[in-house]
């Protein structure tokens, strides 16, 4: 990492402070692993770290370390409030923009504290006083890693801390095979696991633990899958009917976008999420080769992300979030046959 970075972070964490390490709103396991290792590695230096996430995270993530420390904003609002009012830093990790936090956005705007800004996507915000922002990393927990590394070598990184990671690591790369993976991962993973990170045993505990109701709810969302061969574009759906009908819990719904993506020919995959409690659709896009779903979410659905992997939303229903994604594909016809 950058000398003159790590030369802030040393000056910032130079006496011992209250620190909240803040992750984005329906976390993922990028979001919890990082927040996780560095609360790990804080606490080993001498500081009093604390997690929140602004909601509940899936089922499949409430076994790495330290997760049971976390406070859940919306049904802890009162503790998470005292610890933002006794923090030196609020350390926001994996979100560019405070807006990615739902209701605890306003405690935020409002707070008066020194932020810390460690992600990976792109077209950051400017409310931190120390912005650590690099888009060619496959995750937050990859920068997590290389902090560590660069700060005290790698004799601080802790089974539990390599655990937290490599889980974000490997949950964010796709295990491993999105163009973000590269060299300096590897050797990162390499380290991960020389602390103590059992990687089968990781990747069983995310993938293969699944409940009937989320295989079910696969069945769904293939059985609804549409092609447009000539945009090189397919994309699925779940209506709130569905996803009740399978018993749905948070995160049951990850990974589901990837599998339009595997078809062979296709460049551009979207899968719709009907969310009656929000009045939402949420949306993920992924996409292969240069074609990018950041500029497509920002430009159409109100969200973004990476170059290959974004969120979104829409207002309205399902019937129309789909409307309005035909309506624009033909502007990005050759831009999709130029990204095969």
């Amino acid at each position: 990492m950058n000398t003159a970075i790590l030369s802030q972070f040393k000056s910032l964490f130079h006496e011992r402070k209250n620190v909240v390490i803040i992750g984005h709103k329906n976390p993922d396991g990028d979001a919890i692993g990082a927040s996780l290792g560095l609360y790990w590695f804080l606490l080993d230096l001498g500081h009093k770290p604390t997690v929140v996430m602004p909601n509940d995270f899936p089922e499949f993530l409430k076994w790495m370390p330290g997760n049971d420390q976390i406070l859940n904003f919306e049904q802890q609002p009162t503790q998470v409030q005292a610890c933002l009012e006794q923090a030196d830093l609020i350390c926001t990790l994996d979100f560019n923009d405070l807006s990615r936090v739902g209701s605890l956005e306003s405690l935020l705007v409002n707070s008066q504290k020194t932020f810390v800004m460690i992600d990976h996507h792109q077209q950051p915000a400017t409310y931190a006083a120390l912005t650590w922002s690099d888009t060619t990393m496959s995750s937050t927990s990859e920068m997590i890693a290389h902090l560590i590394e660069a700060w005290t070598g790698w004799s601080k990184l802790t089974k539990a801390t390599a655990t937290n990671l490599y889980t974000g690591i490997m949950t964010d790369t796709g295990s491993f095979r999105f163009p973000a993976t590269t060299a300096k991962t590897h050797q990162v993973i390499a380290a991960l696991i020389e602390a103590g990170a059992q990687h089968s045993k990781i990747h069983q505990a995310v993938y293969d633990n699944q409940s009937p109701g989320r295989l079910k709810l696969l069945g769904r969302a293939l059985a609804n899958m549409e092609i447009k061969s000539q945009y090189n574009t397919a994309f699925t759906y779940l209506s709130q009917k569905e996803l009740d009908e399978c018993d749905f819990k948070k995160g049951d719904t990850e990974g589901f976008v990837n599998y339009t993506l595997q078809l062979q020919g296709i460049r551009f995959a979207l899968i719709f999420i009907e969310n009656k409690h929000e009045q939402i659709i949420k949306i993920s896009l992924r996409s292969v080769g240069d074609f990018s779903v950041n500029e497509f979410a920002r430009n159409h659905f109100n969200g973004g992300g990476h170059t290959n992997a974004a969120g979104g939303r829409f207002d309205g229903n399902l019937s129309e979030a789909i409307d309005h994604l035909l309506k624009h594909l033909p502007e990005y016809k050759n831009q999709l046959h130029e990204a095969e």
